[in-house]
């Protein structure tokens, strides 16, 4: 089997759209399961190229929801990729593998704390 390289327009933007995570931080700015998947299916629409679909790892709900955008993209002739977020820990990044699961095209967008603070307090490290 050969690979085949795609050239990439080094001046094209690619849109990468938190609005289903990011978009919830706000005080009573929560969405339901079927708002977050009718606000994915216009981001796919729009032609979004990365959809953040949420913290699976956060609740029930958002593990929920975020399968539910996950499967519902999968359909999309033209998929973007669907991407969930993860603290860098083993059972949030399994998690987050599970709800992205229907979705052809994943990814399981990483962080960790890195302020002095952060690592102190939280992490217990220098």
């Amino acid at each position: 089997m050969t690979s085949v390289r795609v050239a990439r327009d080094p001046c094209r933007v690619l849109i990468f759209d938190t609005t289903l995570r990011d978009g919830e931080q706000a005080p009573g700015c929560t969405m339901s399961l079927a708002e977050k998947v009718a606000v994915a299916e216009q981001l796919l629409r729009l032609g979004v190229d990365v959809i953040e679909a949420g913290f699976p790892a956060a609740s029930r709900g958002e593990q929920e929801a975020v399968a539910a955008v996950a499967d519902r993209i999968a359909r999309a002739d033209d998929a973007p990729i669907v991407c969930g977020l993860a603290r860098a820990a083993a059972v949030d990044i399994e998690t987050c593998a599970l709800a992205l699961d229907a979705a052809p095209r994943r990814r399981i967008h990483t962080f960790i704390a890195t302020s002095d603070l952060h690592l102190e307090r939280k992490l217990r490290m220098s």
